[in-house]
C-alpha cells in the first residue's frame, strides 16, 4: 500500500469521526473503551459472539457500538475473532473465552488492519496464530506508529492506545483467496470476497451453525451504512452482492460493530449503495459536478444513522462520484 492510499484511508475515517463527535460531544470519543463493558452470546455449541452490553440499543438508534467479535471451538483448539483495542477489552473477552473453553487458543483473526479489531495481538500467547490479510499485515509493518497517533487524536489519551506494539500475521490470505482452518469437528472459512472497505477485510463462516463474521463492510443493523472509506463504490457493492448470495437463507451475522443480523438484513446495505450508484450515476449523465451531485443526491430515506449527515454527503457519495466518473471516462 502507497502512502497516499494510507493517508486516503485516515481522512477519510476522520471524517466519519469528526461526524459523529459533533453528533455527541466534542470532548468525547466516539465510544469510550475504558468504559465498554463487552458480553457473550452463545450461537451454537462452540459458537460464540461477543459484543458490547449497550450494542443493541445504539445499534437499533442509530448509534455507534464498539466493536464485535467472536469464538469458534473445536475439539483441539479454538479461534478468535477479533483482538479488540487495548489491554483492558482484550481482557475482558480473554474473561469470556475462558469461561467457556480450556482448549488452547490456536488462532486468532483480524478481520482489518482497524486499530479496534487488531491491536491486542500483542496480548495474545506467542503459541497463538495471527491470521490476516496479506494487505493488514503490510499496512500494519509499515504504518503502526502513526496510526496509533491517529487513533489516540480521535479515540483519546489513557485508553491503552499508547502501549500497542505491532504484532502481525503468521498466517497470511491472499488478494481473492480463502483459507480453511481445522479446530476439530469444526471447520472454519476465513474469505476474501473482494474488496469491501479497506481493500484487506476477511469475512469468517462456521458453516455448521451457519455464523458470518463481517467485520467493518457491514458496520452494524439498520440504519447504519457502508462507509466507502477509500472509494470503490462499484467492488464495494459487487463484494456485498457476492457475500448474499453465498450465505444460506438462515445465516447468522456477526456485523463489525453490533449484535447478530439476518442475511436479509444485508438487503439494507446493498440496497443503499445500489441507490447511491444509480442516482450518482444519473447525475454524471446530466454533467452535474461533484457539489451539485453532493446536493441533489440527498437519499433521506436512508438516513436514521448518527453518522449520515457525514458519511453520505462527505465519503460515500464523493467517492461514488470518483468511482463511476473514472469507470466512464476508461469506457468500462
Amino acid at each position: 500500500m502507497t502512502a497516499t492510499t494510507s493517508q486516503l484511508l485516515r481522512f477519510a475515517f476522520a471524517v466519519c469521526v469528526i461526524g459523529c463527535a459533533a453528533a455527541s460531544r466534542a470532548d468525547e470519543p466516539i465510544w469510550d473503551a475504558n468504559k465498554v463493558e463487552m458480553i457473550r452470546e452463545q450461537l451454537a455449541p462452540g459458537v460464540y459472539a461477543f459484543y458490547a452490553r449497550d450494542a443493541k440499543a445504539l445499534n437499533v438508534s442509530g448509534g455507534a457500538a464498539a466493536n464485535s467479535g467472536g469464538l469458534i471451538v473445536g475439539s483441539r483448539g479454538a479461534l478468535q475473532i477479533e483482538t479488540m483495542l487495548d489491554e483492558r477489552l482484550f481482557n475482558q473477552v480473554r474473561t469470556l473465552v475462558r469461561e467457556v473453553t480450556q482448549v488452547p487458543l490456536l488462532y486468532a483473526v483480524n478481520t482489518s488492519f482497524h486499530g479496534d479489531h487488531s491491536y491486542g495481538n500483542m496480548y495474545l500467547s506467542p503459541q497463538t496464530k495471527i491470521i490476516q490479510h496479506e494487505f493488514t499485515k503490510s499496512y500494519i509493518d509499515q504504518h503502526l506508529a502513526e496510526d496509533k497517533a491517529f487513533m489516540i487524536q480521535y479515540f483519546g489519551t489513557g485508553r491503552g492506545i499508547e502501549e500497542i506494539k505491532a504484532r502481525t500475521g503468521d498466517i497470511l490470505v491472499r488478494a481473492g483467496q480463502s483459507i480453511t482452518i481445522d479446530l476439530g469437528g469444526k471447520q472454519v472459512q476465513i474469505i476474501d470476497f473482494g474488496y469491501a472497505q479497506t481493500g484487506g477485510d476477511l469475512f469468517i463462516w462456521e458453516p455448521e451453525s451457519r455464523v458470518l463474521w463481517t467485520g467493518n463492510p457491514i458496520i452494524a443493523t439498520k440504519p447504519s451504512l457502508p462507509w466507502l472509506l477509500n472509494g470503490h463504490l462499484v467492488e464495494t457493492l459487487e463484494t456485498l452482492q457476492k457475500v448474499y448470495a453465498f450465505l444460506p437463507a438462515d445465516a447468522r451475522i456477526i456485523p463489525g460493530h453490533g449484535v447478530v443480523i439476518s442475511r436479509e438484513d444485508l438487503r439494507w446495505h446493498i440496497d443503499y449503495l445500489s441507490a447511491v450508484k444509480r442516482n450518482v450515476q444519473a447525475a454524471i449523465n446530466d454533467g452535474l459536478t461533484l457539489e451539485q451531485t453532493v446536493q441533489k443526491v440527498q437519499m433521506p430515506e436512508f438516513s436514521g444513522y448518527v453518522l449520515f449527515g457525514w458519511v453520505h454527503p462527505s465519503l460515500n457519495v464523493p467517492a461514488a462520484y470518483k468511482d463511476l466518473s473514472s469507470v466512464r471516462s476508461s469506457g468500462k
